[in-house]
């Protein structure tokens, strides 16, 4: 397989050579270009085209949530994953909506890192295990009115789907999912397939942030 191509945006400087130095130690990983500030970022973005751009959330003059929609028009193809010190949930609820694909702390050691972005590039979604509990909580607090009388849009699911939805609200992995449901990891994909297409999402965090809000997280099956 070829080597997963990553951009590194960070603006700390020692702390962006360090991370580069890093991620190079593996064969598996190709960091193709860095940059330190959001302009720089959707430049690069635009000419390596990567498959991952690591994104730290606090950038001279601009929010990394506030850059993803540049990156993701610069790059359509590359999957963003938010790497930051930031565990407010608003920051977590803003990168997701704004269709980051991950959201990491910088506390994350190197071996889960590999692990996340190895995840990441198989299509997966990946969140701090410090964030998961934080998905219900950001849109309990949300003061976004509901919409009246509408049609419940989780109705389109089948049972199996919204016993996975479920399962992704909590956080879970693919492979939990299967273990949980007795189900083969490989249903669980078409699971998640279909949710995302019915529901009209781009990404399981998307469909988990979806089932939060609704507090399907909190419910039984059945």
């Amino acid at each position: 397989m070829s080597p997963i191509r990553l951009l590194v945006v960070d603006d700390h400087t020692l702390f962006r050579r360090g991370l580069v130095a890093l991620l190079g130690q593996h064969a598996c990983l190709q960091v193709v270009g860095e940059a330190g500030d959001a302009g720089e970022a959707q430049r690069k973005a635009l000419a390596l085209q990567p498959d991952i751009v690591l994104l730290d959330n606090h950038l001279p003059g601009v929010r990394g949530v506030d850059a993803l929609p540049g990156l993701k028009e610069a790059a359509p193809q590359a999957r963003v994953m938010m790497l930051t010190v930031s565990e407010d949930e608003s920051d977590l609820a803003a990168a997701l909506r704004q269709g980051a694909h991950g959201y990491l702390l910088k506390t994350i050691d190197s071996d889960a890192l590999l692990a996340a972005l190895q995840r990441c590039m198989s299509g997966e979604s990946v969140v701090s295990p410090e964030m998961t509990a934080k998905l219900v909580s950001a849109f309990q607090n949300s003061s976004r009115p509901e919409a009246p009388a509408a049609a419940d849009p989780v109705e389109v699911l089948s049972p199996r789907e919204k016993d996975t939805l479920r399962e992704l609200a909590r956080g879970a992995s693919n492979k939990e999912i299967a273990r949980t449901l007795d189900i083969a990891e490989t249903t669980v994909k078409i699971h998640v397939q279909h949710i995302l297409r019915k529901l009209h999402l781009s990404s399981r965090l998307q469909a988990a942030l979806f089932a939060s809000e609704r507090g399907l997280a909190l419910r039984q099956p059945g």
